[in-house]
């Protein structure tokens, strides 16, 4: 296995929860080249991926510009490095149509993926039927055990490179707030709107800390800068619009991350940071906290986040807050 392909799209939280399946991988191919193919937003991610040592692209936005020589330059260009790697293994983490076709084309004569629909197991050497109710970073590492791998002890570490603690600390710095003092940081804004708990909620709770001596931090993406304005308004500091790696940083300085199920709670998991998700339901194969099913508090009933009281979120972060050191549970 001297050159070795890993593929996930999709969203940031879907490429973190590989993290312990690639450091699987790593650690049965201690000798190989692992190149991980992305989406071209999520590139970035992959610098705290310590075992890959190259990174490809697929930029969709070319692909879907409606503009011939764009499509034909990303598609053939993704083509032409795919093959020139002349990969010996290709998993996919996706299983989706488009990574079974890509993953068909990188002519690797070993090819692994859970498939989840009848009809593409032609792409692959080794099609696996997923296992249901299982943990989407679990169900990767059962993909390689399935294929052969043998697992030992699960490394899901996450590692930020210097620039984005230096950062990090530049931020913290330049908003006023302090190393020493405990730190909430909210990720309130998720991916989708159904999995969002309200935003008045989350503006209450951080008053509610606010006023017991708590440092408050809102985070999000650029285009999230618009809908936090409120939290703005309120005094609170607001990171939106930094870099996904920062926004590592800023969490790792953190005392506890507070959020839906999104990939910046992921990414703090990998950090080794405390986090508290707010999850419509934490039932078997739901995206928890990753080893963490306990650092959940889930909606009285599906579909009904915003039922979750701030009462019952205030009272969760008071007990991580007064527990020992080394006590983590809710």
């Amino acid at each position: 296995m001297k050159n070795i392909l890993l593929i996930r799209f999709k969203a940031i939280g879907d490429v973190v929860l590989t993290l312990p399946a690639v450091n699987a991988v790593r650690e049965h191919f201690p000798a190989s080249k692992i190149t991980f193919l992305t989406l071209k937003e999520s590139a970035p991610l992959l610098h705290g991926f310590r075992e890959v040592n190259e990174v490809i692209t697929l930029d969709r936005a070319a692909l879907r510009s409606g503009h011939p020589l764009k499509m034909a330059g990303e598609f053939f260009g993704l083509l032409q490095r795919l093959r020139a790697g002349r990969f010996s293994l290709a998993v996919d983490f996706q299983g989706y149509g488009e990574t079974a076709w890509l993953t068909r084309l990188t002519g690797a004569p070993q090819r692994w993926a859970q498939v989840h629909r009848a009809g593409r197991e032609w792409a692959y050497t080794r099609p696996i039927k997923p296992t249901p109710a299982v943990h989407p970073a679990e169900a990767h590492l059962r993909l390689l055990e399935q294929c052969g791998l043998k697992m030992g002890a699960i490394h899901n570490k996450f590692d930020l490179p210097d620039t984005a603690v230096t950062d990090a600390h530049a931020w913290f710095a330049g908003n006023g707030l302090k190393l020493a003092k405990p730190t909430l940081f909210i990720q309130p804004l998720t991916s989708g709107a159904h999995k969002n708990w309200p935003l008045d909620n989350y503006l209450a709770v951080a008053r509610h800390w606010r006023s017991q001596g708590v440092q408050i931090i809102f985070g999000g993406g650029p285009a999230d800068l618009a809908a936090l304005a409120p939290a703005r308004s309120a005094g609170f500091a607001v990171s939106a619009g930094v870099s996904l790696l920062v926004t590592g940083g800023l969490m790792q300085l953190s005392t506890l991350v507070l959020g839906g199920d999104t990939g910046a709670l992921h990414l703090a998991v990998a950090l080794g940071k405390r986090v508290l998700m707010l999850m419509h339901q934490a039932t078997p194969g739901s995206p928890a906290p990753f080893q963490h099913p306990d650092w959940v508090v889930a909606a009285p009933r599906p579909e009904a986040i915003g039922e979750i009281s701030t009462t019952e979120v205030n009272s969760a972060i008071a007990r991580i807050f007064s527990a020992p050191a080394g006590n983590v549970s809710c």
